[in-house]
């Protein structure tokens, strides 16, 4: 199994979605609504303030994907062509294994 976490911006999302439904065998995922800031400094080479709050925060959306291994390189695929702007800050995917899910809505050794 595998664990793929997608951060994209967050006007993109509505494509992913589509474009992941479009799969034949798309397993599901959970959107989490984030804030942060991309590595390096922005424009003028100095990290973005607002004079009220302190630093700002770039508004993005998180992807949770649990799928099969043999799955993985074509969501990774799906999500990264929807979500390409060609524009710096486009997001990231990470690809982590995972070792066991757990239904929490069925006994256990039922499938």
């Amino acid at each position: 199994m595998k664990r793929i976490e997608a951060i994209i911006q967050l006007h993109k999302l509505s494509k992913v979605v589509t474009a992941l439904h479009a799969l034949p065998r798309f397993p599901g995922f959970t959107v989490l609504h984030a804030h942060g800031q991309g590595h390096g400094k922005g424009v003028g080479g100095v990290f973005a303030y607002d004079n009220k709050e302190g630093l700002l925060y770039n508004r993005c959306s998180v992807l949770l994907i649990l799928c099969e291994a043999q799955s993985s390189t074509t969501i990774v695929e799906t999500i990264r062509s929807a979500a390409h702007t060609g524009q710096a800050g486009d997001g990231l995917i990470s690809v982590m294994d995972v070792d066991s899910i757990i239904r929490i809505g069925k006994p256990e050794g039922q499938e």
